[in-house]
């Protein structure tokens, strides 16, 4: 009978200890991110768990995983857990997997595909050289882009969490769909409204893109180039020549012989639209080529813009014609 009674205390006590040991290791449902590296086994991570304070015991944790058989299964990852979860719940985080490790990738509005390529290299994404060519011989383009087009102009700006060791190929895709997203069928139909092809579409985004000092300036900006294109004046940009010559804009020679290097992206020794995009453009200055502020307001077409920096600070004025826009230039340039 004392024998009995003993396994009936110890069989409860045990009992006891286990229900305690699979509770939650505390109220707290403040997030821990829980990485798991390649190649660690079970015990280590079930060790790790503890020292993180999300689980009570190790030995019945452990014991836990084995009757589960995620033991076997526990596979590297960032996993999101809290010290609130019982032992139950962070066993099937475990079996269900953790989500890749990523890299915060930032690509700003109006940056260029050199631009991107140095972002990647910097990130440890992949190699800048490859990286370029891989973008200027996509495998994949949005739809309604010429076969002959790289990527410039489609790497919509964003912020994208890029898992470690994935293919640029497949970066280069994410940014790709993601430029396809706000090329929904309602945007579609306004292109096609608007006259223009994706392509063109794109590429006066861009040239907006890098003119504008913000967002308020883009209507006017694109109104400006959409009423050059219809009236037979070149676009006259000077970030397209800077584009390409390979050079950054302040680096041009003005007013000397960069304007004067014939490409097909110099808008000053040739009509019509550059070969492509200068550069990738954000929503705002893609909208604008839909919306655009094209006339004053007695319905006289803007055609020229004065932008730069006088002795009082940023200056933005369109003009209807080329006197005004000279007699700008004088009073606040120089």
């Amino acid at each position: 009978m004392p024998f009995l009674l003993a396994l009936v205390l110890i069989t409860a006590a045990a009992t006891a200890y286990v229900a305690w040991a699979l509770r939650p290791a505390g109220p707290s449902a403040e997030r821990v991110t829980f990485e798991v590296p390649s190649g660690v086994g079970a015990r280590s991570v079930v060790r790790a768990l503890h020292d993180e304070g999300l689980i009570r015991e190790p030995r019945v944790f452990l014991a836990l995983l084995i009757w589960q058989g995620v033991d076997r299964r526990v596979g590297e990852g960032l996993y999101d857990l809290t010290p609130a979860m019982d032992a139950f719940e962070i066993a099937g985080a475990l079996e269900r997997g953790g989500r890749p490790r990523t890299v915060r990738l930032v690509i700003p509005e109006g940056s260029r595909l050199v631009d991107v390529a140095r972002r990647l290299h910097t990130l440890g994404l992949a190699e800048r050289d490859e990286a370029l060519a891989l973008s200027e011989a996509p495998t994949q383009r949005p739809s309604g882009v010429p076969d002959d087009a790289g990527l410039e102009g489609y790497l919509f700006p964003a912020v994208y969490e890029v898992p470690v060791g994935e293919p640029p190929e497949r970066t280069f895709a994410r940014m790709v769909a993601r430029f396809e997203r706000e090329l929904d069928d309602e945007t579609l139909a306004r292109v096609e409204a608007a006259g223009l092809t994706v392509h063109a579409w794109v590429t006066i985004a861009s040239i907006v893109q890098s003119e504008a000092a913000n967002d308020a300036e883009m209507p006017i900006i694109a109104g400006v180039f959409l009423n050059r294109l219809d009236v037979g004046m070149p676009l006259q940009s000077d970030p397209t020549v800077a584009y390409g010559l390979g050079k950054d804009l302040p680096a041009l020679d003005f007013p000397g012989g960069d304007f004067a290097v014939d490409h097909p992206w110099n808008t000053y020794t040739r009509d019509g639209l550059p070969r492509g995009p200068i550069g990738n453009p954000g929503r705002s200055a893609l909208e604008s080529v839909l919306a655009p502020a094209r006339t004053t307001d007695d319905g006289t077409l803007w055609l020229y813009f004065l932008h730069g920096v006088s002795a009082h600070g940023p200056v933005f004025r369109p003009n209807v014609d080329l006197d005004g826009h000279v007699r700008d230039v004088n009073r606040y340039l120089r």
